[in-house]
């Protein structure tokens, strides 16, 4: 592990379930106002936050064509688009053209042992979309696609707390993807804090981590 995780102490923060109700700022603010002080780092899981702008749809109630359904087929059976249904939402936010170019590039990268072109071309956001059972009921019947302008939501949190916020995609293969961040810590030194998951948006119910520093 980086140097950087032996200097922060993570105070997961459990939440009532958030949905489109609610603002996340406000909820952000709600429950780190008596624990994060100057100083410290507020993380704030993706999911939460996109769930909160109304983009977890039921996947029963998407309609996929017959595009969506045929480049459904090519993906990882594990991957997030690998369903017609979450394919169909791809095209949706992009359009058909950037998901059939990412697609043929994508192709084309891996005949060469090359990863990742898919969403290098198709766009980077697409590879925030979580697939049914990405997240606790009643979204375990959803599939929820990214937060829509995170970088306003970091910078809103900050401007009314002064302490550096950050929204964050984790997963436990140590993989940490920085959606925005406001504040003051880099993004390399906030990934290296948080490869070891402190987040917890099943039955743990904690999508805010409160990081203290330690020593």
């Amino acid at each position: 592990m980086g140097k950087h995780n032996f200097q922060w102490a993570p105070i997961p923060i459990r939440t009532h379930l958030i949905t489109e109700k609610d603002d996340i700022v406000e909820v952000v603010i709600g429950y780190t106002s008596t624990i994060a002080k100057h100083g410290d780092i507020i993380v704030v899981a993706e999911s939460p936050v996109a769930i909160s702008q109304g983009r977890a749809i039921l996947s029963s109630s998407v309609k996929s064509g017959i595009f969506a359904r045929f480049l459904s087929k090519f993906p990882h059976k594990d991957g997030s688009l690998a369903t017609p249904q979450a394919m169909q939402l791809a095209i949706n936010e992009v359009g058909k053209f950037r998901v059939l170019l990412g697609a043929i590039v994508a192709a084309l990268g891996k005949a060469v042992g090359r990863s990742g072109d898919f969403y290098r071309v198709a766009g980077r956001e697409l590879a925030k979309i979580d697939d049914i059972a990405g997240t606790l009921p009643p979204f375990d019947r959803c599939i929820v696609l990214g937060p829509k302008k995170p970088k306003e939501i970091t910078d809103k949190i900050y401007k009314k707390t002064g302490i550096t916020t950050a929204i964050a995609d984790i997963n436990d293969l140590k993989c940490v993807d920085i959606l925005a961040i406001s504040g003051e810590i880099s993004e390399k030194q906030i990934i290296e804090i948080l490869r070891d998951n402190p987040l917890g948006n099943d039955d743990q119910q904690t999508p805010l981590v409160v990081l203290k520093r330690v020593g």
